[in-house]
């Protein structure tokens, strides 16, 4: 009887032990900013979100707009006479002179690091002409080339304006935009950095706490910025990798100048621990009804790991990703239409990648059975010594 008991109890321990560790993993973050999104940099798909659509003055987050915009409408080498219209805007400046001569990629950086509005300015002044052209030529560019919808900016540095708004989501699509650009990764990191102005000598320390090390992580902290007027309250951007795994945490709208910080790290907490990228290769085929289809491109797709997903080609060549536990739609992409013969090498990769995504619930199942295996001999054999 006690040999059975103790059977019973190593079954029942083995078989909801795993499980217990993943469910706790896959708490839902603490988020006590008003909104916050977290997503995957390489698909873009949303990982978590509060009040992700709502609008709210973004602050000086607005500056990662800006900068890409610069960097991709601009000529980094340029020099800039700077206006006297732009040393006299409010707010955190690089202290720049009326006349002074800058070149447009130190006016980037100064805007960054030290978040200097009169930098921002001078940048907008110099693209555009005027701050109405680039008010106009801004948002056209952040609607047609990053597909925002729920963006309008009045300025290029983010000091309150009534129609100057964004929200968490359409930050996150910015910033996913902007890190695809390499000039930028490598400014929006920078610690420190020596500024040698016609009236200030200094060296310039970047604002974001993440980026200084100031919250030790296990994570690569990849950029960031941070923001901060009345109206907008405190809010944060953070980019940071680890394992393969790229992502992007806004907050916005909190009065207390921590709770960003320890936001995002719930938020990164919560996506490395349980989330990963996915591809499907180019040039991988699909067969529905003797209609072959091809991916044009890498897809890119997001998963939960401790779930299980599948797939579906409808005979238009669209394919769709589901999460099979809730039965539901993750993400949809369009096939390209093909005659050419189906390699088979390539459909044997897809089946795997499909299967891959059970890899550790099978790993657990299996562990479990051999140890059973292993119990049941064990007892066995004390049977026919007693």
């Amino acid at each position: 009887m006690k040999i059975r008991k103790l059977f019973i109890s190593i079954v029942l321990f083995l078989l909801l032990f795993p499980y217990n560790i993943a469910a706790k993993s896959t708490d839902i973050p603490k988020v006590f900013s008003e909104s916050a999104i977290l997503i995957d940099a390489k698909s873009g798909q949303t990982i978590y979100g509060k009040n992700q659509n709502k609008r709210m003055n973004p602050a000086s987050i607005t500056k990662i707009a800006t900068a890409i915009y610069a960097i991709e409408n601009g000529d980094l080498s340029d020099d800039v006479v700077i206006s006297e219209t732009a040393t006299n805007v409010e707010g955190t400046t690089v202290f720049l002179e009326p006349g002074e001569v800058v070149t447009l990629k130190k006016l980037i950086i100064g805007m960054i690091v030290n978040s200097g509005n009169d930098a921002a300015l001078a940048i907008a002044e110099h693209i555009d002409g005027s701050l109405a052209n680039f008010e106009k030529h801004f948002n056209a560019y952040l609607q047609d080339y990053i597909g925002v919808n729920n963006t309008h900016f009045e300025n290029p540095h983010g000091l309150y304006g009534e129609n100057h708004y964004s929200t968490a989501h359409d930050m996150a699509k910015i910033t996913k935009y902007a890190m695809e650009n390499e000039t930028f990764r490598s400014i929006i990191n920078i610690q420190e950095y020596k500024w040698d102005g016609a009236s200030w000598d200094t060296t310039l320390v970047n604002h974001h706490r993440l980026i200084l090390g100031e919250f030790p992580y296990d994570a690569q902290i990849t950029g960031g910025k941070n923001g901060f007027i009345n109206e907008s309250g405190y809010t944060l951007v953070t980019t940071a990798t680890k394992d393969d795994l790229n992502l992007i945490a806004v907050t916005m709208k909190t009065d207390d100048k921590d709770v960003p910080y320890t936001d995002t790290l719930n938020l990164f907490d919560f996506g490395f621990q349980n989330f990963q990228t996915k591809k499907i290769p180019k040039g991988t085929e699909f067969t529905v009804q003797d209609k072959k289809f091809i991916a044009k491109k890498d897809l890119l797709y997001t998963v939960n790991i401790h779930e299980r997903y599948t797939n579906e080609v409808d005979t238009s060549g669209l394919l769709t990703i589901y999460n099979q536990q809730l039965n539901e739609p993750i993400v949809s992409f369009q096939l390209k239409s093909t005659n050419e013969p189906m390699q088979k090498e390539n459909r044997a990769d897809i089946q795997m990648d499909w299967k891959s995504d059970g890899i550790v619930v099978s790993l657990e199942v299996a562990f479990v059975c051999v140890v059973v295996f292993v119990v049941v001999i064990v007892i066995q054999r004390l049977k026919k010594r007693v």
